[in-house]
């Protein structure tokens, strides 16, 4: 359980360990529920287009109370793939983005905070974390560097 009180759904366990050890999904996107309750997948996908995974992530919607629809914070899981500069041939690197558009509510942006560690810790195997605030964080060429440590070919 996270500081938040939300639960982790056993189908993002499952669907995770599917992306790790399987190969199945390349990315998994992961939400709160509507009533901040339980984290939940949004998607699964096999997709390999970062382009297509990112859009995602920035028009990502959440409702307040009152009904009204904002952009919302995300977690995202993505198997990424790379080679090496030096042609030692490619890796993979499991990379966990915290998702939170700075045009965010103040509350989904604090709810989604508090739940992340409780989502981290029930997926075993991430290489890297990534906090995403600005579209321009989540530029493929960007988080390449990052996951890569600047290896990349």
């Amino acid at each position: 359980m996270s500081q938040s009180g939300a639960t982790v759904s056993q189908d993002c366990i499952t669907a995770f360990n599917d992306l790790k050890l399987a190969k199945k999904y390349k990315y998994i996107i992961f939400k709160l529920s509507d009533d901040n309750r339980e984290i939940v997948i949004e998607e699964a996908s096999a997709d390999k287009d970062w382009e297509n995974f990112r859009q995602k992530l920035i028009t990502a919607t959440t409702k307040t109370k009152s009904g009204a629809v904002s952009k919302g914070p995300r977690y995202a899981v993505y198997d990424f793939e790379y080679s090496l500069a030096s042609g030692e041939g490619s890796r993979n690197k499991i990379t966990f983005i915290a998702w939170s558009p700075d045009d965010a509510g103040v509350m989904p942006k604090m709810v989604y905070a508090s739940s992340k560690e409780g989502l981290k810790r029930s997926l075993n195997g991430i290489a890297h974390e990534l906090q995403a605030n600005d579209p321009d964080d989540i530029e493929h060429d960007s988080v390449l560097k990052i996951v890569s440590k600047g290896l990349a070919g």
